[in-house]
């Protein structure tokens, strides 16, 4: 067989190619899921428009779940990558303001089109709606945004009891939607861990579906960022209604979403609610009850300790349960209804409890020895005045500085002149410093380490299984992560509020299509598949399409797109995921030559 490789002339045909990479899955992944038509459902398409609004924003997801950019740059981005082939819509029409008043018409109807899109998913899906975790999360802005103003269009029933008095809260209340309502105000919000000074922002908050095969963000809202998160359970409960129209529903929630506003509301509706509560909330229920609580091992563990049950010789960390039935006041109804309080003991809590405030006992602690030893010393700044301001440096906001107390205590002359004679630049000692740690209030606190509340308006359905339920919020912090992370929410390169907000939506939609990918792909692995295919996630689903490519020939007639075959994982993918082929897209969306 002869294998000399030869080199031959250079071809005169116009060929190029394009890496669309993961668009070869987007693309496909936008059609199956109507994203398109959803949107002009939503939001008709002016007779003489060049392009209808649905294509245009469906490109814009598609440009944000492949790499954030801002709108000026989108064009070149759909030159580069491919898109204005997948979606034929040359790249020069796909503008700023193109895009920017496809933004403004996606505003008006924002919160009806996540509606929908989120109907159909679940239909698509086959997965219900009636019970969703919800967990808000910050969004950062730079800059001013002077047009952001605040919105103060929440009707009475949905704010919480600290706002408007709760014997005057109006029941019939419909709260504003879509264009009606002005998009959440850009503004100092709390200190956070990446704004410790407040910076500006805005709070999503996100519903997600929770089952075996993982998380499924759904549905959310925004709320400003002065909000609190009780004001805004309460705005996306509303939205819900008025959108979503349920017929039953459990919505799972953190302790800053709770409140007997909530718990009330939610009962009144017909629905449930279960969420951790404060615990100094239900303390003193603790107590009064504390001998006849019935504790009972939960089922519950981590995937970490799971793993120690079979191998390993680490710690073994397990919950305790104990119920407690009791009522609490409607504040708008004035009548009691029942709830249950689900009393948790983790022994992993309890131990972390105590090594955090050891630690902080002995830091404290030895702050305080160097201030005795200045005070003792003479040295500068030794005054009363100015060790009242060291020592509360040194308590801060630490919660084991109640357990210390201090004074300076007054040296009578005869004490000062039997001290040694003071070395150059300190001063003989008028005070001495003493301090003291309160061990009796510490053993007191230490009764209630590892314990935590949740209360829950669910009355029949097992405690085992509304714990296990509450530990899958964490899987809603997850869609969070990837909500500020590989879909990067952040950066914005957008000033107009409304805008803004249009794109916050776009971006729910986008996280959704992202979950989509790794729990349709979940869905289809039998109960013996290797453990890495019942987990594989979105993540690695996109990496095996980071090459993709198609050939474009330049004919007189025009351009021919022939896409490459995929490779053989590629395919398997597409047919898991009932997802077309790039090929199959092509031939439904562009032209065929002329013969």
């Amino acid at each position: 067989m002869d294998t000399t490789t030869w080199y031959g002339n250079q071809t005169e045909a116009n060929v190029e190619g394009r890496n669309i990479g993961t668009l070869a899955l987007i693309a496909p992944l936008l059609e199956r899921m109507n994203v398109a038509q959803i949107i002009n459902q939503h939001l008709p398409a002016d007779p003489q428009a060049e392009y209808d609004y649905g294509n245009i924003l469906s490109v814009l997801i598609a440009a944000r779940m492949f790499s954030p950019l801002g709108l000026v740059n989108v064009g070149n981005w759909a030159a580069e990558s491919g898109a204005e082939l997948l979606w034929n819509i040359p790249a020069d029409k796909l503008n700023d303001d193109r895009l920017g008043k496809a933004l403004d018409a996606f505003f008006t109807q924002r919160h009806s089109i996540l509606a929908s899109f989120a109907l159909h998913v679940s239909q698509e899906l086959g997965v219900p709606l009636s019970e969703v975790h919800y967990d808000p999360t910050h969004i950062l802005f730079e800059g001013a945004y002077e047009e952001s103003q605040p919105r103060d269009v929440l009707p009475a029933d949905v704010l919480p009891a600290d706002v408007l008095p709760a014997d005057v809260l109006p029941a019939d209340e419909t709260i504003p939607s879509d264009e009606d309502m002005p998009a959440a105000h850009i503004t100092k919000g709390r200190p956070m861990e990446d704004a410790a000074h407040g910076g500006r922002m805005v709070h999503a908050g996100l519903c997600t579906l929770v089952d075996e095969f993982g998380p499924l963000p759904i549905y959310g809202h925004t709320v400003s960022g002065n909000q609190n998160g009780r004001s805004a359970v309460a705005e996306q409960f509303a939205l819900i209604q008025k959108h979503l129209r349920p017929t039953e529903l459990t919505m799972i929630s953190d302790r800053g979403t709770y409140s007997t506003v909530h718990l009330a509301r939610m009962k009144r509706e017909g629905f449930d609610a279960l969420c951790s509560a404060p615990w100094n909330a239900f303390r003193r229920c603790y107590d009064e009850h504390r001998e006849a609580l019935n504790w009972n091992h939960a089922s519950y563990l981590s995937i970490e300790q799971q793993r120690r049950r079979t191998q390993g010789d680490l710690p073994r960390e397990h919950y305790e349960l104990a119920v407690l039935r009791h009522r609490l006041t409607d504040p708008q109804t004035k009548q009691d209804f029942p709830v249950r309080l689900i009393y948790v003991f983790s022994t992993a809590d309890e131990r972390v409890t105590r090594q955090q405030r050891t630690r902080q006992i002995d830091k404290i602690r030895l702050e305080l020895l160097k201030i005795q030893q200045s005070v003792a010393s003479g040295n500068r700044n030794t005054d009363p005045a100015s060790i009242t301001r060291r020592v509360e440096r040194v308590f801060g906001a630490k919660q084991s500085a109640k357990y210390c107390s201090y004074e300076m205590v007054p040296l009578t002359i005869e004490q000062q002149a039997k001290l040694p004679a003071p070395g150059r630049g300190h001063k003989r000692p008028t005070h001495r410093f003493a301090f003291h740690f309160n061990k009796a209030l510490q053993k007191q606190d230490e009764q209630y380490d590892g314990l935590n509340v949740l209360v829950t308006t669910a009355m029949k359905r097992p405690i085992d299984d509304l714990f296990t339920k509450f530990k899958q919020q964490t899987y809603a912090e997850h869609a969070n992560h990837i909500f500020k992370g590989p879909l990067a929410v952040r950066p914005v390169f957008l000033k107009n509020p409304n805008r803004v907000e249009a794109l916050v939506f776009l971006l729910m939609m986008s996280l959704t299509l992202y979950f989509v990918l790794q729990r349709t792909y979940r869905a289809t692995c039998e109960d013996d598949a290797p453990t890495k295919d019942r987990r594989k996630t979105s993540r690695t689903i996109l990496n095996e399409f980071s090459v993709f490519m198609l050939l474009i020939t330049r004919t007189e007639s025009g351009r021919v797109v022939q896409p490459l075959q995929p490779n053989p994982v590629q395919r398997s993918l597409l047919q898991r995921l009932r997802l077309s082929t790039p090929a199959q897209l092509l031939r439904r969306r562009l032209p065929r030559p002329p013969t």
